[in-house]
């Protein structure tokens, strides 16, 4: 009579997931964050997983938690492992609708710098479908199913160009302006995001004033009040060229600052030659450093 004995249970994946992103990551709250929960739920996988294990892989203090020694040994196989499922589930995704590319990018670059290229990649390539994803941060791309992404960072590779400052306004703010000092007697308008860029650009043009102004969540909203003429702000060079070649914004001083950071374009795993994703890198990369802000 054969004998058929009870198969011990897998461990269950997503406590498994949960487990790898909060040690990853140091922490339960943005392990939540990148896996799309709550913090509970990460918690709760947490503790079913070390229960069925009868061993801890968290030791929890008044100040947080930190791995065990159980802990720090196995992570670096299970981030191998989740690496390695998420390429190759982006492999499947990507053979499964070869002519559709997937970017995420920064809201600002979506809309001031992406959006206006895409008519020309559209008619250089019709059968490709581009879909957009905005984002406030660039995304891990081993887990997350973009084939690129388009964020500044401080990384040359990938660069498509250098990511320049300057003050900008509309052309009747600019007749007010005689130099960098005249900006303490009109609004300066600031992005939350990028809330320094006055006081660098400021200090690297030698003005010894201080930019007041609204500050936007939104820099694609910033910059169309500014060609509205609200005061003035502080352009990047790739996301305003077009309002500077059609004149409804201008830069009234001469001084640029190049930051210590790029405007990249990237993936995470070899473009095939002549896959849509690959053709479409190729063509951004082309659009932009034509049309690249000196």
């Amino acid at each position: 009579m054969p004998v058929t004995p009870p198969r011990p249970k897998d461990l269950p994946l997503t406590a498994l997931r949960a487990f790898e992103a909060a040690a990853r990551l140091g922490s339960f709250a943005l392990a939540a964050a990148e896996l799309g929960v709550t913090a509970g739920a990460i918690t709760a996988h947490v503790k079913a997983l070390e229960a069925t294990l009868g061993a801890a892989l968290f030791q929890r203090t008044p100040r947080g938690v930190r791995l065990t020694p159980l802990g720090q040994t196995v992570l670096p196989a299970f981030t191998d492992a989740f690496d390695a499922l998420g390429q190759a589930v982006q492999s499947l995704r990507s053979a499964a609708a070869p002519r559709t590319v997937h970017i995420a990018t920064l809201p600002a670059i979506a809309q001031l710098w992406l959006s206006p290229r895409l008519p020309a990649l559209r008619a250089a390539a019709p059968d490709i479908q581009i879909s957009i994803t905005a984002l406030e941060s660039p995304p891990n791309l081993k887990r997350t199913p973009y084939d690129l992404s388009l964020f500044y960072g401080p990384e040359p590779d990938g660069a498509i160009s250098h990511d320049i400052i300057f003050p900008v306004c509309a052309p009747a703010i600019a007749a007010r302006l005689s130099g960098p000092a005249d900006l303490a007697r009109i609004p300066c308008l600031s992005d939350a995001v990028w809330s320094d860029d006055w006081a660098l650009w400021l200090a690297a043009a030698g003005a010894n004033i201080t930019a007041r102004g609204p500050v936007f969540s939104l820099y694609a909203l910033a910059v169309e009040e500014t060609v509205n003429g609200a005061g003035a702000l502080i352009g990047h060079g790739d996301l305003i060229s077009g309002h500077l070649a059609r004149g409804t914004l201008v830069a009234p001083f001469p001084e640029r600052l190049a930051l210590p950071r790029y405007l990249r374009l990237w993936s995470e795993r070899p473009l095939a030659a002549g896959s849509a994703a690959r053709r479409t890198a190729d063509w951004l990369r082309t659009l932009g450093m034509a049309s690249a802000t000196p």
